[in-house]
């Protein structure tokens, strides 16, 4: 290749548009429990700016699990954020969960600046309940502009499992969507850790919110008032494919949108959905085109499947035997979709390409 010739990309990548470092190294989850018991005094603290980790540290706990499955499993690049059920937004209050984003965002920079081939950055948000969403924008705008992330984690209930603040239709977000629009990022709308003993927090929790944010969305104007928002309903889109018929429904009776329609160039669920007869229902109702490949592996099941012998969270396995999907439509899913959406990522993807190549001459 030549200097002049410009970097190719394939378009047959297979990327996987949610990942978390679940497996950061011990310390890290240490100095936010000392943070929490100093009541946000950093002072308190052996190490106020955050824990002593090193990148031969990052390097043991990324290739033991988040490397070794992507081989295994054949897959190209992760979206990768801070762990969910970490980001802990109904602790303490607004002032701690800045200091703790900026750290664990901080950490997912120096993971995708080691791998940036294998990783590719989205923030935590710094929410807590009863503060406005516009607090968020400074940590997000610092991490697009400054740190090069191309997303961004949306928690629609910071008080954890308690839904305390206005729905996501409420103008209560309209900035923050004013500014991911500004930004051309989506949000993945995610909750984290739930304190409710009702709802366990990755197996009710997650799937709740998921299936409450879509119903919200269906029953509103809101991607009329922000026509450049794009949100990402991971985990399958909760119980909504299962429920198809029921939204259809709703939504003519309240004179809406049906879902696909509504979906259009703003709403995309993922393929988090652990077994076969999931991914199929979702290819037999929901648009392909809002489709994207995803697998949250090393997240909430790490178990193989006793009758398959497979993980559950090889989700591409589901996908490549699914019949209701062309080749077309694979495609789509596992990289056409997601480089669609994350417009930020094809440039990341483009300049890490090009400093390799120019490092091999």
């Amino acid at each position: 290749m030549t200097p002049s010739e410009p970097t190719q990309v394939r378009t047959n990548m297979i990327i996987d548009c949610h990942g978390h470092y679940t497996t950061a190294p011990a310390q890290h989850e240490a100095w936010r429990q000392e943070q929490i018991e100093a009541k946000g005094d950093l002072s308190k603290l052996a190490h106020r700016h955050g824990p002593q980790i090193s990148d031969d540290e990052i390097r043991e706990s990324l290739e033991l699990n988040q490397l070794r499955l992507q081989r295994e499993r054949g897959t190209d690049l992760t979206i990768f954020s801070p762990r969910a059920g970490g980001m802990g937004h109904h602790v303490g209050d607004e002032r701690m969960n800045q200091d703790w984003s900026r750290l664990c965002n901080d950490l997912i920079k120096r993971v995708c600046d080691l791998y940036p081939e294998n990783f590719a950055p989205v923030c935590q948000l710094p929410q807590s309940p009863g503060c406005r969403p516009e607090g968020v924008i400074p940590e997000l705008t610092r991490c697009v502009e400054e740190l090069g992330f191309i997303g961004c984690n949306l928690n629609p209930d910071p008080s954890g499992g308690r839904w305390t603040d206005p729905p996501m239709t409420d103008p209560w977000w309209f900035p923050l969507y004013e500014k991911l629009e500004e930004l051309d990022v989506p949000a993945m709308i995610h909750v984290s850790q739930s304190c409710n003993p009702n709802f366990h927090f990755t197996g009710a929790h997650y799937i709740n919110a998921d299936t409450a944010v879509f119903m919200q969305i269906l029953d509103s104007d809101l991607f009329e008032r922000f026509p450049d928002l794009k949100l990402i309903i991971p985990h399958g889109g909760g119980a909504v494919p299962y429920h198809w018929g029921r939204y259809r429904g709703l939504a003519i009776d309240r004179g809406r949108l049906e879902p696909a329609a509504l979906m259009g160039d703003n709403l995309y669920f993922d393929t988090c959905v652990y077994h076969q007869p999931g991914i199929d229902l979702m290819a037999k109702v929901v648009p392909v085109d809002n489709v994207l490949f995803a697998s949250e592996m090393h997240g909430a099941v790490r178990c193989a499947d006793p009758d398959s012998g497979h993980f559950f969270d090889d989700t591409r396995r589901y996908i490549e035997t699914c019949e209701y999907l062309s080749d077309e439509d694979r495609q789509k899913i596992f990289s056409g979709n997601v480089r669609r959406l994350y417009r930020r990522l094809l440039p990341a993807i483009i300049a890490t390409k090009t400093k390799s190549e120019t490092a091999a001459r």
